[in-house]
């Protein structure tokens, strides 16, 4: 068990940096400081105490990263209440079903949500709140919130006749192994399930980035990962809260122009990220740069090509702000020809490796320590074993046990049974091999993975990363159709555009050019009968993954 008790971290957190700024919402000039986020906090207890809100009661969250989400999410776990973030990108009937499942009994939510949200499909709530401005959008009949939080500044002054001060943080005693969190997943194969997180899971993840000095006080981190994803939720907004950093929320979608622009300004000392936003980067500045006829001949001269490599690591470092020590990259898999120029040009990056049921962390390696094409060491409070379903296999499922690992599924024993073996370690879905030092080495997801025709495990994550790194694919997914496997293919139409290639002809030409390339660095069982243009892009999920499990139909078409 993790000694540091989770909601005492916040405890101290809160008078030790009193001062310091805490949350700024960017593009806008408020900055809370922790101060006066433990005032705001204050206020919600006010609140959830007039309710007679209970210890264990479930409070929702949803809307874009701002700090009014970080301050109802703090609130609720100091209370002793348990916090369910919901994910942005879900639509109104599973933010519904997550809001019953769960029994949230209040809602606190971004206005345009609430827009396109139905209060009588919502059983249990009881009241609803706007992260604009905390004013009550809803409250349910004989209720009396509305009102209270009209007069919530009377009630404050009331509780707190000399002002609040340091002294007054003082937060609920709950142990580490009650359950503080529910996080609903969005996995690439469906169906949203309960993750219960206790304490000690969340306590695992956060002091071992406080153990590690990820994050120091007065250190600045620009979050732009969705906060209700465990990824960014752990390291930009739980650790920096712990530690007194200053946390930056972007609450616009992170394309590269608007990402640089916050770099620029907010120059963070860490930076939180997953693959799709660091590959993009590296193809709207690294690629244009190399590809130049002069940069290509001089990278091709031995005592030249370090001083080149230097100069990008150089502008790619002042590009995302300069003063950071390292890029963290997880939640999905890296194209491996990013990953190995990063490597090359020796940019600070780092894969680590993780998922939701661990709160997230599983793997992890400083960048001047990271073995690459791996996604670092197991953590010292993590165990994990390889598990073969036959001695001769390559790759075996990645199994886990340890500080980080969930309690189970919420209201739901049969997933929560079959995701764990029977001596207790927890399946995660994923195939790979680990080296001597305890690094992983992530091949694939089980559920993906397809049998050859002499029975050769094909990973098509991997025939994909080749896919994408051909000319004119914006991105690609490989199915099986029958026995052969088949490529559907976003065209990259932007650039075809540019260069007057749009045309039927054309893109047939190139894709098939495409094709033979693809087929002459893959092994003869991994060949692709045919590459299928797709119209749009493919859904994702929150940390970008693609959602295979809607594609699969059309391999039967």
């Amino acid at each position: 068990m993790i000694k540091e008790n989770f909601i005492k971290l916040y405890e101290s957190s809160f008078r030790e940096n009193w001062e310091l700024p805490c949350y700024t919402d960017y593009g806008e000039d408020t900055t809370y400081t922790y101060g006066q986020v433990a005032e705001e906090i204050a206020k919600l207890h006010l609140l959830f105490k007039h309710c007679s809100l209970r210890r264990g009661d479930k409070i929702a969250v949803i809307g874009k990263n701002n700090a009014r989400w970080c301050i109802a999410y703090m609130a609720t776990i100091t209370y002793g209440a348990i916090i369910v973030p919901i994910l942005q990108d879900f639509n109104p009937n599973d933010v519904h079903h997550i809001v019953n499942h769960s029994e949230s009994v209040f809602l606190f939510t971004s206005d345009t949500i609430w827009d396109n949200l139905e209060e009588e499909k919502m059983l249990g709530i009881r009241g609803v709140f706007s992260l604009t401005d905390f004013r009550c959008l809803h409250q349910r009949d004989g209720e009396t919130v509305q009102k209270f939080i009209k007069y919530i500044d009377r009630e404050m002054e009331e509780v707190y006749p000399d002002g609040f001060g340091v002294e007054d943080i003082q937060y609920t005693t709950l142990s580490n192994d009650k359950v503080m969190l529910l996080n609903y997943t969005s996995g690439t194969t469906g169906f949203s399930k309960g993750v219960m997180l206790t304490g000690n899971n969340l306590a695992g993840n956060v002091t071992f980035g406080i153990r590690t000095e990820l994050l120091k006080k007065g250190y600045k981190v620009l979050s732009f990962l969705p906060l209700a994803h465990a990824y960014g939720c752990a390291f930009d907004f739980l650790t920096a809260t712990a530690v007194g950093t200053h946390v930056t929320l972007l609450g616009k979608t992170p394309s590269p122009k608007i990402i640089m622009k916050a770099f620029e300004e907010v120059k963070p000392n860490l930076i939180i990220t997953v693959p799709l936003v660091i590959e993009k980067i590296y193809k709207n500045v690294i690629q244009p740069l190399i590809n130049k006829r002069g940069m290509k001949w001089a990278l091709n001269i031995p005592l030249l090509d370090n001083q080149i490599y230097g100069q990008i690591r150089k502008k790619l470092i002042e590009a995302l702000g300069g003063r950071f020590k390292e890029v963290i990259i997880g939640g999905a898999a890296m194209n491996p020809e990013v990953e190995e120029f990063f490597y090359r040009i020796k940019f600070p990056f780092t894969i680590g490796y993780g998922m939701t049921e661990c709160a997230p962390l599983i793997s992890y390696a400083p960048w001047n320590e990271f073995v690459p094409t791996s996604s670092g060491k197991v953590l010292d409070i993590m165990e994990a074993r390889i598990y073969k379903e036959y001695p001769e296999a390559v790759v075996g499922e990645i199994q886990v046990r340890g500080e980080n690992v969930m309690t189970g599924y919420y209201k739901n024993k049969e997933a929560t049974d079959e995701v764990f073996t029977e001596d207790g370690w927890l399946r995660t879905g994923d195939l790979g091999t680990m080296d001597e030092n305890g690094n992983i080495f992530i091949r694939g997801r089980s559920k993906t993975m397809i049998l050859g025709p002499s029975g050769q495990n094909i990973f098509p994550e991997e025939i994909e990363a080749k896919l994408s790194n051909l000319p004119f694919i914006m991105e690609s997914l490989v199915i099986e159709r029958g026995k052969k496997l088949v490529a559907l293919v976003y065209a990259d139409y932007e650039a075809l555009d540019s260069l007057g290639l749009n045309t039927p002809e054309n893109v047939k030409t190139i894709m098939d050019e495409n094709l033979k390339n693809l087929n002459h660095s893959v092994a003869a069982y991994e060949k692709v009968s045919q590459i299928q243009l797709y119209p749009t892009e493919f859904e994702k999920t929150p940390k970008k993954s693609i959602k295979r499990y809607l594609y699969n139909s059309i391999a039967e078409e």
